[in-house]
């Protein structure tokens, strides 16, 4: 099950974290983040121990999409030594993310 992020943890879980996480930015409401839902539960256990997969509700931590300027959900961010390197937006195949998360391994 991919780690839920709220503003008060963000630190902790993403930007000290020591191995690169995806950040899955979604809302409830929204449609198209339901359909990586599954996605990011497989990438879960596909980089266990490698990466961490992890989701905000932006809804509840608007203060995280502000942060870094998400304006439209899904969109998923990649981290590595605290910094966004990479960035998704829109809903998309499982390679396509794996592909940005393997080059960061």
């Amino acid at each position: 099950m991919a780690i839920e992020v709220t503003e008060s943890n963000f630190d902790e879980k993403v930007i000290q974290s020591d191995v690169p996480v995806v950040v899955d930015l979604w809302a409830e409401w929204c449609g198209p983040c339901k359909l990586l839902t599954p996605i990011m539960e497989e990438m879960t256990s596909d980089y266990e121990g490698k990466a961490l997969i992890t989701k905000v509700d932006v809804d509840s931590n608007p203060g995280i999409a502000a942060k870094f300027g998400v304006r439209n959900i899904p969109t998923v961010l990649f981290f590595k030594n605290g910094e966004v390197v990479d960035k998704q937006v829109g809903a998309v195949p499982k390679d396509k993310l794996t592909e940005k998360l393997d080059t960061l391994l």
